[in-house]
């Protein structure tokens, strides 16, 4: 098992690069973008030099399944996920990007997370034993970690460019964006959140809590507005319900009132803080069982969602 790989260390050839993030790295191509899913890994906020073989198929394949099935609750971004249909300057890289890349629709980002919460977890675990409430929501007393909220709640967080994003209230996220957006944005991330929720559940996972992005396709004469007007598109973007974006935990050893395993990098984070490390770069090499057990558990996750094996 390998930990680490050149691949995606530099930009891939004759492609326009946009954007590197944590994971993913974003190129213009025409009146397009192409969202390549790197294998990488980051750990409290720190990007790691070992590599997770098929991450980023996984988090690709698995965001293309969930915006197949949400796309009547809201469009979104995904124009195609096969190299052949991209513009003819991606196809010297169909082999890359095969399995883990998107051709999307540009966007407005908006500039909010847009979290859905359905259990007590995390940092809002953290906000109700300070304060009762989570990011402004107050909740019933008496709930331990990790329970199931009565309901579901809405919680938005500003996106940050680097570091922690940072849980903020509705009436914050309405100032920042405004009031008809916010509303709007909400209702669709509780939609959203239900739907994953509920098909997450007939396959043996909890979606304790998950983020979505979601951007604006100005109309014409809107391009200096602010706040949602009519004619706008709104569309979520991004990822959608993986592993990454969300807190999956296996229903059958659920038990209320502790932390819970969860399928994502567990193990990485619980061998970090094994190590004792401090948090900043450069961070420890993984060992190959750690790389190995993490790519298991995303692997699991996509197989028990989708039905399928990765392709």
């Amino acid at each position: 098992m390998t930990s680490a790989s050149p691949l995606f260390e530099t930009a891939l050839h004759g492609l326009t690069p946009q954007r590197r993030g944590k994971v993913r790295d974003l190129y213009t191509v025409d009146d397009h973008l192409l969202m390549v899913a790197t294998d990488r890994i980051s750990a409290y906020d720190v990007v790691l030099g070992s590599m997770i073989p098929d991450k980023g198929k996984v988090l690709t394949q698995l965001s293309a399944f969930w915006f197949g099935r949400t796309a009547d609750v809201v469009p979104n971004h995904l124009v195609s996920t096969t190299p052949e249909e991209y513009p003819a300057v991606c196809l010297p890289h169909a082999d890359v990007l095969r399995g883990r890349s998107m051709l999307v629709r540009r966007a407005e980002p908006i500039p909010v997370e847009c979290v859905a919460r359905g259990y007590l977890a995390g940092s809002g675990w953290v906000d109700y034993q300070r304060s009762g409430s989570v990011c402004g929501v107050a909740l019933p007393s008496g709930l331990r970690q990790s329970d199931r909220l009565p309901a579901p709640i809405f919680t938005p967080a500003t996106k940050a460019t680097s570091g922690h994003d940072e849980n903020i209230s509705a009436a914050h996220a309405a100032d920042l964006v405004g009031a008809r957006l916010m509303a709007r944005l909400e209702e669709l991330t509780l939609e959203l959140y239900a739907h994953g929720a509920a098909h997450a559940e007939s396959c043996g996972i909890i979606v304790a809590d998950t983020k979505f992005e979601f951007g604006l396709i100005r109309a014409r004469d809107h391009e200096e507005a602010s706040d949602l007007q009519d004619g706008d598109e709104l569309i979520l973007i991004d990822e959608s319900l993986t592993s990454d974006s969300s807190r999956f935990w296996p229903e059958r050893t659920y038990h209320a009132g502790q932390p819970q395993p969860s399928f994502d990098k567990q193990f990485v984070r619980d061998h970090l803080d094994a190590v004792k490390w401090n948090r900043q770069p450069p961070a420890p090499v993984l060992p190959d069982t750690v790389i190995a057990q993490t790519r298991e558990k995303y692997l699991e996750a996509y197989r028990l969602l989708t039905g399928r094996e990765l392709s």
